[in-house]
């Protein structure tokens, strides 16, 4: 057996970094909380691809003097906490005194610090936790903190270091967090010479919202504000319409810190489970006060979360907080949940009085009124004629291309030609007709001739069927989908939202969607897949829906995601897809069903044709 003995303190860091320093937001986060702990009243970050090359944090706190810009470097050491008693009445951000000491084991770092009424400033250089150089310096009041060549020592953990866009949005998420916090505080964000963020100190949390996340967040979200015996809850709750697939503007904060609870995630959807559908999140930025002995915030490395003394009692107060909110600011008609065993709060009433008196609206009604009297105008549109009615389905009568006289060109999107294939399935190799005649049935289905009786298509299940297989090609084999122009949309994303979509770029071009970015976090759309909707309020659904599609497929597979990728995306077209207005639309949509690999199923098993025969048509009249 090896003899036992201490490892090197280098060494013992660079072990402590494996937990506390996992990629370049670690650090940022890091040296942000320390700004904050120094009393600074503004705090800069600057990075440089993406934290690869440089993290520069600069604030104008307490700074520190020469022995304390030395001692901070050692492991342990904290001006936070002295005994054992104060870990359980941490009000500060960091208190363990690791942080720096793990960042100047994997990386080389400066501090240039200076204390108010200091006439000089102290700069110190560490690399491989080992003290470079020390140096008496012209400083500004606070500390600056330049972390350069992250992991230059350890090139397994930098190698798999993912890409510049991708670290990037892990870094403006800790800022977001850090900036949350603290409203009062000024914050700026500076890549690679861009400001992406610049904050001014904010009058209240509303106003950091939406200099952070814009006003399309701002504006969907109601204030909260609950005492409870345990603690005191305030923040914002999104309105139930502002619900979206993808996780995200969900924050937690206690005592000022941002934690992640799943357990508390959940208390805070049940409350919404009435208002919101199934699969759908609502933003909200939950900020609980309470008394530091009743939280430990001492058991994850990362101190991302926390574990509070009475979980459960928690989760029945937050619960019942948020369906107080809800209910107060009339999100549903009814509010009767079972009480019993929870928390009991004040409610606010409302009286229905004036509601009384009130008649239903009068209806118009005609009496001579007659649906089969041709001199009456139809209320629904101009029918088809009688002519049209009574004209025998033949091949004559199918659809022609106007430029090509005597010719068809299946649908396969507007001007896209594709080769009718027939092995789409043989329970309809015999019973399509040649050429047909369509009847609309409320604008989900299509009826149309067959051999042996009427044959509905699901117009929906229809044009995902046709998009899956346009994406499929487009996404496996470097096939283009042609696009729609529109009059150029300008939507505001969020900067995390920004660079996920800008990672994509290549991906979305190949599909058909042309989007240029606009600033740091905005997005302009000019051009959709063709079948896409270009209506303003369906391409603002069709981006949020984009990006729910890219960030659920981040840590997938790649040789699993292009399937996946190309279902979500046909059904997602699918969906805001126009619905087609004449029989030559619906037969083309036919004729490009017909032309794809399987006519009778989406991706996701869901029958898109079946046949009413003339037997069971027969027994209707029985």
């Amino acid at each position: 057996m090896p003899e036992l003995k201490i490892l090197p303190s280098n060494v013992a860091n660079m072990i402590a970094a494996g937990e506390v320093v996992q990629r370049p937001s670690s650090v940022v986060k890091e040296l942000m909380e320390n700004a904050v702990d120094a009393g600074a009243l503004s705090v800069s970050v600057i990075i440089i691809d993406a934290g690869r090359t440089l993290i520069r944090v600069i604030d104008n706190g307490c700074g520190m003097c020469p022995e304390e810009a030395i001692l901070c470097f050692e492991r342990h050491a904290t001006s936070k906490i002295a005994t054992a008693e104060d870990l359980s009445n941490i009000s500060s951000f960091g208190f363990r005194g690791e942080a720096l000491a793990s960042i100047a084991a994997v990386a080389e770092v400066t501090l240039r610090t200076c204390r108010e009424g200091d006439e000089l400033g102290t700069e110190v250089v560490f690399a491989d936790s080992k003290l470079v150089s020390r140096t008496e310096t012209s400083s500004p009041v606070g500390s600056s903190f330049s972390v350069r060549n992250l992991f230059y020592n350890i090139p397994a953990r930098r190698k798999f270091l993912k890409s510049d866009n991708v670290e990037f949005r892990h870094i403006v998420e800790e800022f977001v967090r850090v900036a949350l916090t603290r409203p009062d505080i000024a914050f700026s964000l500076v890549h690679n010479g861009r400001d992406i963020h610049i904050l001014k100190p904010a009058k209240s949390l509303k106003f950091r919202v939406l200099d952070l996340l814009g006003n399309n967040v701002a504006k969907d979200v109601v204030d909260i504000n609950q005492q409870t015996t345990l603690f005191k809850l305030s923040g914002y709750l999104g309105r139930p319409d502002s619900a979206r697939k993808m996780l995200g503007n969900q924050f937690f904060f206690v005592n000022g810190r941002y934690f992640r609870s799943s357990y508390l995630h959940k208390a805070v959807m049940k409350a919404y489970e009435e208002f919101v559908p199934e699969g759908l999140t609502p933003p909200y930025f939950l900020y609980f006060e309470t008394d530091p002995r009743s939280v430990d915030v001492n058991i994850s490395p990362n101190k991302s979360e926390v574990k509070f003394e009475d979980e459960s009692l928690v989760f029945q107060m937050l619960y019942a907080c948020v369906r107080e909110t809800l209910g107060r600011n009339s999100f549903g008609a009814s509010l009767d949940f079972d009480t019993e065993g929870m928390v009991d709060l004040p409610v606010l009433g409302k009286s229905f009085d004036e509601y009384r008196n009130t008649t239903a609206p009068a209806v118009g009604i005609d009496p001579n009124y007659n649906p089969f009297d041709s001199s009456f105008e139809n209320p629904f549109g101009s029918a088809q004629s009688e002519k049209d009615w009574q004209s025998p389905a033949s091949q004559s009568q199918a659809p022609q291309d106007s430029s090509r006289p005597g010719s068809f060109t299946p649908y396969y999107g507007p001007g896209a030609a594709v080769e009718r294939r027939d092995d789409y399935g043989k329970l309809f190799e015999t019973k399509i007709m040649p050429s047909t005649q369509t009847i609309f049935v409320q604008d989900r289905y299509i009826a149309t001739n067959a051999k042996s009786g009427l044959m509905l298509v699901h117009v929906r299940r229809a044009f995902e069927r046709i998009l899956y297989e346009r994406f499929l090609g487009a996404i496996a084999e470097g096939e283009h989908v042609s696009q729609v122009s529109l009059f150029p949309e300008q939507i505001q994303v969020g900067v995390e939202n920004r660079l996920l979509l800008d990672e994509h770029a290549e991906t979305l071009a190949g599909l058909g969607f042309d989007i240029a970015p606009l600033g740091d976090d905005s997005i302009v759309v000019n051009a959709v897949p063709d079948g896409f909707s270009c209506e303003s309020g369906k391409v603002q659904k069709m981006v949020a829906d984009i990006i729910f599609i890219l960030a659920e497929g981040k840590h997938s597979l790649a040789a699993t995601m292009q399937s996946s990728m190309a279902e979500k995306f046909a059904a997602m077209g699918a969906a805001s897809a126009k619905t087609p207005s004449s029989s030559f639309e619906a037969q083309r949509l036919i004729d490009s069903l017909f032309a794809t690999g399987n006519a009778e199923f989406t991706p996701r098993g869901k029958r898109i044709v079946t046949i009413v025969t003339v037997d069971d048509i027969d027994k209707k009249f029985q």
